[in-house]
């Protein structure tokens, strides 16, 4: 109650703790100790904080349980990471209670994985407000084998250019994807199929991915194998070299609106590092809830 009619800005819930808690830095202890168990935590949450943000903005709406919440979406049935923001909630309420937004965890947890994951550190931002909505059938989400165009069109709509774009898909330079989103790019009597894809990565996936078997194998998105789980530039690098694995990601590389940034992060690893910190902060303030608008929530997977 006491944080209604506050904005949003650094270091939000500073003097709203009992005996002056640092809660925000329990939260990334906690964060810390997660990634020592589990580092693929890091791809979940990005994705997670993604799927969450372009739907009703930065809201945790995606958190909700239901039978038709966000989370029962198609895009969406496949988002880890739920029980993880619950451990990091118990820390928030322990800490702090009824103070932390299960939105602003989302958002202080997916900036420490990226540190942790090799990226650089950021400020975030702190104070959203939970959202009051989570349907389904508002879930619209980029999809993976769009058009470099729909894409733009896509992230256009929630204001980040082409490059900003080029940059936030760059997340995959963590992560993994299922056979369904790139097997056809294998085979030639397929309409996906990808003459262009570099022969060895073919070679390689085939046997991952047979055709027409509805295998439920993975393959890394970035496919240098040093550096599956690192944030970094690889990504790129990889894409200019045909190695891409989603549709979407090798056709940035080929596609003229968007080529020239992509070779560009892939020569510059500092540029990607700090491009990919601005465009976190403007996504985690995509249209968020703030003062006394939405709500805290006090168990993050149901509305209050």
């Amino acid at each position: 109650p006491i944080v209604i009619g506050r904005g949003r800005g650094r270091g939000f819930y500073k003097g709203l703790c009992p005996n002056n808690v640092d809660v925000e830095a329990s939260i990334t202890t906690e964060v810390q100790v997660q990634f020592g168990k589990d580092p693929t935590i890091l791809p979940a949450l990005l994705r997670m904080q993604f799927h969450d943000c372009f739907v009703h903005g930065c809201d945790a709406s995606i958190l909700i349980a239901g039978s038709s919440s966000e989370r029962t979406a198609g895009p969406n049935l496949s988002v880890r990471g739920y029980d993880l923001i619950d451990t990091l909630k118990g820390v928030a309420e322990a800490a702090c209670p009824d103070v932390v937004s299960c939105s602003d965890i989302i958002a202080i947890a997916t900036k420490e994985v990226l540190k942790l994951g090799g990226g650089l550190e950021y400020l975030v931002e702190t104070g959203r407000r939970d959202g009051l909505v989570s349907n389904a059938d508002d879930v619209d989400l980029p999809s993976p084998f769009a058009s470099v165009s729909d894409s733009i069109s896509a992230f256009g709509a929630k204001n980040f250019n082409p490059e900003e774009m080029v940059v936030l898909l760059g997340c995959h330079t963590v992560g993994i994807s299922h056979c369904d989103f790139f097997e056809d790019r294998l085979y030639q009597d397929t309409n996906q199929f990808d003459p262009n894809m570099d022969s060895t990565l073919r070679t390689q996936l085939k046997p991952v991915c047979p055709k027409g078997m509805g295998s439920n194998n993975v393959t890394f998105l970035d496919q240098n194998p040093s550096s599956s789980n690192i944030v970094d530039n690889s990504f790129f690098d990889q894409i200019v070299k045909q190695r891409g694995i989603l549709p979407i990601d090798q056709a940035l590389a080929r596609d003229r609106q968007t080529k020239d940034f992509v070779q560009q992060l892939a020569q510059n690893p500092n540029a990607f590092a700090t491009k990919l910190a601005s465009a976190m902060v403007k996504l985690q303030a995509l249209d968020v809830l703030t003062g006394n608008q939405g709500q805290i929530r006090k168990v993050c997977s149901k509305f209050n």
